[in-house]
């Protein structure tokens, strides 16, 4: 073997190996298991003995090094990245008696006699934002938030930036791994963050999770790494390379690999032991670092939660079940009726500001005139609020000894607030029939038409849309499309960069994917997930424009009421004139669940980064309109890496394997060459 004892290069990266092994080591002592093994002035000694070594070395940088925690460079937007097994949401419960009746359900489910006792793993539901990091071959990949739960924003520089987030897993990791996590902030770490912005003269935050959220989603990784996040790991997605048979074991293995787990975490026989640890950890609830608002319950075995499966929302073998929620007093200073995107005319409460679970509360909803007759709220009452879920303000009471004598029984308006037409009554819901020149319909139309769920136009939100109405520089959501810079530069405070910033967010936005377009157009009763049933039954625009209401009845989750909502939207004309003016404006529908051709059968394609016009979610639709497959993570078997700005390691592992990489440009000429 030759000697290589006096190559510099090779010296050098033997001894930056060696640094991030330790300093890998050494960040795991501290951050996960709390036990640091050296003190922090020996810990910045060998950080900066790393760093000068990648300064005079360029060429042996890595992304997973530790000094590159903090550091990337600001992004424009979020790219679009799909969960390989769905985030769903966890169904609720708020007393035993739900509990046991979960309980007991999972039993008959699986024709177990009612009094076995069935494994659980019991954890605390952690009041932070979910996210999901990819591992592959035990290097983290890429993380994402939730989202809708199929497609998150990838917030990888972001999580970087959390130093109880592994760069390498340590053991024997699998061969891919998605590991569900919390992204949360300590009590003690946001008081403190608090205290010194008071001190700067800088607006504080109101809550713990606010915070943390927001840290998260932040376009630069450097304001991120400012805010003290944690993370705590509860769960897995997509397993490739080993054979996981229950939760517990998920959590032996994550121990062994390095993750962080919350030391709550724990094994119980029977529902009894369940309820018991919930009782437990809601009376020390307040002596915990960290915002909680109950605690999860999953059936242990895997096999188990095969055979239970899921509703089209939740898991059928896990539960969250809940705190009672916590109450404030305040007084109910005035109703104010509010108009929605679909004309319901919605009663809503403003209070004096109260503190309700370290949040404070001025508005709350009072749902319709049904509810605030049962209840008996009025103008000037001293009212019972509370966080429903420790989120949602809602009133439960009105304390009738405090009410004052001039106190009378409110009644919504006859007219609309907004446009002073007269209001209908359809069931317990007020409506304004006026959708076309209703000023409040428009705007709430054209916010959620430009929402992040429908065409996503960034840049763009009430403010911006208010004005563009009150100029009449749009009349609705089509309008936007033939904006120009001239346009907005009437708008205040806009100037040329801005301008032109949103005339190209606008512009970029114009291509969407089918159920997207479907959820946009605002359709009463129509969500994310029902539009994207249609659009996976429908196929096309024109199909679904033809369906009847029996054909609409076909789909499943369909019911009576929604599928006459779908057949009178498209059936009314001035509908249909909005989408034929939509369609003229160069607004380009993709259908990615009806292939249109098999050009591209048999090819996987990767994209990376952030693309000069492409949003993630429409390229991928594109690849899948034309046969291909979108996958999130690079292979020998990856046909092409189509490769944006701030590509990270998905770029670098492409070029190790020799995967071909294309540009924009590149993808969008391949597309026409194979036509």
């Amino acid at each position: 073997m030759a000697d290589t004892g006096n190559d510099p290069q090779k010296n050098a990266a033997d001894r930056i190996a060696s640094l991030r092994r330790q300093l890998d080591e050494h960040n795991y002592r501290y951050y996960v298991q709390d036990a640091p093994s050296i003190s922090d002035a020996e810990y910045d000694v060998l950080f900066r003995e790393l760093a000068a070594l990648e300064q005079a070395h360029p060429e042996l940088q890595s992304p997973l090094s530790p000094t590159r925690r903090v550091g990337a460079e600001p992004s424009r937007a979020f790219s679009k990245v799909r969960h390989r097994v769905p985030m769903l949401s966890i169904q609720d419960a708020f007393s035993e008696d739900e509990a046991r009746e979960f309980d007991a359900r999972i039993k008959r489910s699986l024709a177990m006699p009612p009094d076995a006792e069935l494994g659980y793993t019991v954890e605390l539901k952690m009041d932070g934002l979910s996210a999901s990091l990819t591992y592959e071959n035990g290097e983290f990949l890429r993380g994402a938030t939730r989202g809708n739960g199929e497609e998150g924003e990838d917030i990888t520089p972001n999580l970087r930036t959390i130093p109880a987030v592994q760069f390498n897993l340590r053991g024997e990791p699998p061969a891919v791994l998605e590991a569900r996590c919390e992204v949360y902030m300590k009590r003690s770490d946001f008081q403190r963050m608090n205290r010194a912005r008071e001190e700067a003269g800088e607006q504080v935050f109101a809550n713990p999770r606010n915070a943390a959220a927001g840290a998260v989603r932040q376009l630069d990784p450097r304001i991120t790494a400012e805010r003290p996040l944690d993370v705590n790991f509860y769960g897995v997605g997509a397993v490739e390379g080993i054979e996981l048979r229950s939760q517990s074991e998920v959590f032996d293995h994550f121990r062994q690999w390095g993750l962080k787990l919350n030391p709550h975490t724990k094994t119980v026989h029977g529902i009894d032991e369940a309820i018991a640890y919930h009782h437990e950890i809601e009376a020390m609830r307040d002596e915990l670092d960290y915002e909680i608002d109950g605690i999860v319950i999953k059936v242990d075995r895997f096999d188990l939660q095969r055979d239970l499966g899921y509703t089209s929302r939740t898991p059928r073998f896990m539960l969250a079940y809940k705190f009672a929620p916590r109450q404030a007093t305040t007084k109910l200073l005035r109703i104010v009726p509010s108009v929605g995107r679909t004309g319901a005319v919605t009663p809503g409460a403003v209070f004096e500001p109260v503190q309700v679970g370290g949040v404070t509360v001025t508005r709350a909803t009072l749902h319709n005139q049904d509810e605030i007759e049962r209840k008996d709220i009025r103008e000037g009452d001293t009212v019972i609020i509370e966080r429903a879920g420790d989120v949602i303000p809602s009133v439960v009471r009105v304390v009738l000894e405090k009410r004052p004598p001039d106190a009378v029984p409110y009644r919504l308006p006859e007219q609309c607030p907004a446009c002073a037409d007269t209001l209908v009554r359809e069931g317990a819901i007020v409506r304004c029939p006026n959708r076309s020149r209703c000023p409040a319909q428009r705007l709430e139309s054209i916010i959620h038409f430009v929402s992040k769920a429908a065409f996503n136009m960034e840049g763009i939100g009430e403010k911006q849309a208010a004005r563009l109405l009150e100029l009449r520089l749009i009349e609705d959501a089509a309008g936007l499309f033939g904006l120009t810079v001239d346009d907005i530069l009437q708008m205040e405070r806009m100037g040329p960069r801005s301008a032109a910033n949103m005339v190209a967010a606008i512009q970029g936005s114009r291509t969407v994917p089918f159920d997207r377009f479907i959820y946009a157009l605002g359709i009463r009763n129509v969500g994310d997930h029902t539009a994207g049933l249609l659009a996976r039954r429908f196929g096309t625009l024109d199909q679904l424009q033809a369906a009847t209401e029996a054909d609409l009845l076909s789909v499943h989750e369909i019911g009576p009421e929604i599928a006459r909502a779908i057949h009178t939207y498209f059936t009314d004309e001035n509908n249909r004139d909005f989408i034929r003016r939509l369609l003229e404006a160069g607004v380009e529908i993709v259908y990615a669940d009806a292939p249109a051709s098999d050009r591209l059968a048999g090819k996987t394609f990767v994209f990376t980064g952030t693309l000069p016009t492409l949003k993630r979610d429409v390229a991928e639709a594109m690849v899948e309109k034309h046969g291909g497959r979108a996958s999130g993570s690079v292979s020998k078997k990856t046909s092409y890496v189509v490769a944006g700005e701030d590509s990270g390691s998905k770029l670098e592992k492409a070029r190790s394997l020799g995967v071909p990489i294309l540009t924009e440009a590149e993808f969008l000429a391949l597309l026409e060459e194979t036509a």
